[in-house]
């Protein structure tokens, strides 16, 4: 049984999926999406980039031949060669589980070992910009079973990030977390015993098991699809035998509140977010504040009115939505999207101010602020804090005046932040997508999303088909008209909503 470098660190990120890599029916993996197979291109010319100019030694072997790929890096470090690549190193367990190591490089180095005056140390090139923990774990577990095979263990391991460089990693410190989450994951392999699912967006998105693990959830309506339900506060309502909606729906929230990691806030929401999703509603949250009673004594709790204020929410004649496509690991924005709501006129204009070239991204910029100069007094809606974020940075970066960038980022109206202040959602996340399409808006590319964005960006640069520009714009604007859906549905929900608690307050008065 075979314990590689590769499922180690997917181990780390998901038990589950190094389950399933080592047992599961491999005709149920989707295939890699267009931004999965960009990031391992960009990371094989990382790679090579790094390794150019360098003399190298690699050993020929068939491909994951472990055991033959084994004899043949060893035959190099026994000869003493300077640097290996693409070796392999395996070290066999009496629990009958071999470990497998593929460190991008090993580098001879002075000091004793089995193999003589000499030894070897263990380098990994990663795309990544900082040294996170699993590539740290990962450079550790080079160095555990480079150390059986040459019987020292070297001082170090090494990592080579993008932008950062060489990164010397600790073994000193790292080695026992390492050696932990081995155990855990050789447990796992010997007792194979299927991990239940979780759906974690943040590190599901790319694994080519989403769908397979996304069915189950959805056929058991997991809480994982629950926002707000992460995997320590699932361990906590599992101790607590809450696990399916109906349970966590009519839970009394103080009975969540003395957990750890959750709180008053979140026991509330959590519950709210069960009751919406049972019932597919969207639920109001309101502020309760205290007054005084007729007497004008006795605090009275009661529910406020307004949701929303009109300078939070704004309804104009003009209305601006924008959204921005980007690359973020080259720090590029590539397209600014405006749609121009006329509601005098009931007219919509989508304004696409894109760079043919990242050179063209201060030529787009400037055409942006004119653009948006055009309409002084117009809210800009967006969705999230990128924008803001992101306007903020091109000005500093583009020497843009202050006496124009501040009033413009005076006018900006985060409809996620409105949204998620004021709603709870039957939706499985509070993005723009699961929002918009709960409200029955669809994109044009069902699959299109900002990954794909970037992807068609680079298909662009690399091949000059104008049909990759035409994509990123269809989507841009779809985007752009999704956050319009979602503005004036938040008007109609929140007054409404104020109708509704308006009428409560005047009830409990009484």
């Amino acid at each position: 049984m075979w314990l590689t470098d590769e499922l180690l660190f997917n181990y780390q990120r998901c038990h589950r999926r190094a389950f399933l890599d080592g047992f599961g029916d491999l005709s149920q993996r989707d295939p890699p999406s267009d931004y999965l197979l960009k990031l391992r291109q960009d990371s094989l010319e990382h790679r090579q980039s790094v390794l150019a100019g360098q003399a190298i030694d690699r050993p020929g072997f068939p491909r994951h031949d472990w055991a033959a790929g084994a004899a043949a890096t060893l035959a190099l470090m026994q000869q003493g060669v300077e640097r290996i690549g693409g070796g392999v190193l395996t070290l066999k367990l009496e629990n009958g589980i071999e470990l497998v190591s593929c460190p991008d490089l090993l580098v001879k180095q002075s000091g004793a070992s089995a193999l003589g005056d000499w030894h070897y140390a263990a380098t990994d090139i990663k795309l990544g910009k900082r040294p996170k923990l699993d590539y740290q774990i990962t450079a550790a577990f080079h160095a555990y079973v480079l150390a059986a095979v040459q019987d020292t263990m070297p001082e170090t391991s090494w990592l080579i990030l993008r932008q950062r460089g060489a990164y010397a990693v600790k073994l000193e410190d790292v080695l026992p977390r390492m050696e932990a989450v081995l155990h855990d994951c050789m447990q796992m392999m010997l007792s194979q015993q299927e991990p239940e699912v979780f759906i974690a967006h943040s590190r599901c998105d790319l694994c080519p098991w989403l769908s397979h693990c996304y069915k189950l959830a959805q056929a058991n309506q997991h809480l994982s699809l629950l926002p707000g339900v992460t995997p320590t506060r699932y361990v906590q309502l599992q101790a607590l035998q809450l696990v399916t909606l109906e349970s966590l729906a009519i839970t009394v929230p103080k009975q969540l509140e003395v957990l750890p990691g959750f709180g008053v806030q979140v026991a509330h929401k959590l519950v709210r977010q069960a009751q919406s999703t049972l019932m597919n509603r969207a639920i109001p949250v309101s502020q309760p504040v205290r007054s005084a009673d007729r007497n004008g004594d006795r605090p009275v709790a009661h529910h406020r009115a307004m949701l929303l204020t009109p300078e939070e929410l704004p309804t104009a004649p003009i209305e601006l939505y924008y959204d921005i496509e980007a690359a973020p690991e080259h720090n590029l924005v590539y397209l600014h999207g405006v749609l121009v709501v006329n509601r005098l006129t009931q007219t919509e204009t989508f304004y696409e101010l894109l760079a043919d070239r990242p050179e063209d991204e201060g030529k787009i910029w400037r055409q942006f602020l004119a653009l948006l100069g055009q309409y002084p007094d117009a809210p800009i809606f967006h969705f999230c804090p990128y924008e803001v974020q992101t306007v903020k940075r091109l000005g500093e970066y583009y020497g843009t005046p202050d006496e124009l960038v501040t009033p413009l980022l005076e006018r900006f109206v985060d409809l996620h932040e409105r949204v998620t202040r004021v709603a709870t959602l039957p939706v499985e996340s509070y993005a723009l997508k699961p929002i918009a399409r709960w409200l029955g808006f669809d994109w044009r590319d069902s699959e299109a999303n900002g990954a794909q964005s970037i992807y068609w960006y680079a298909q662009w640069l690399t091949t000059g088909d104008r049909s990759f520009l035409e994509a990123i714009l269809r989507y841009n604007e779809d985007d752009c008209y999704a956050t319009y859906r979602v503005k004036d549905w938040l008007v109609e929900f929140v007054q409404m909503a104020e109708r509704d608690l308006s009428g409560q307050n005047v009830l409990a008065e009484l």
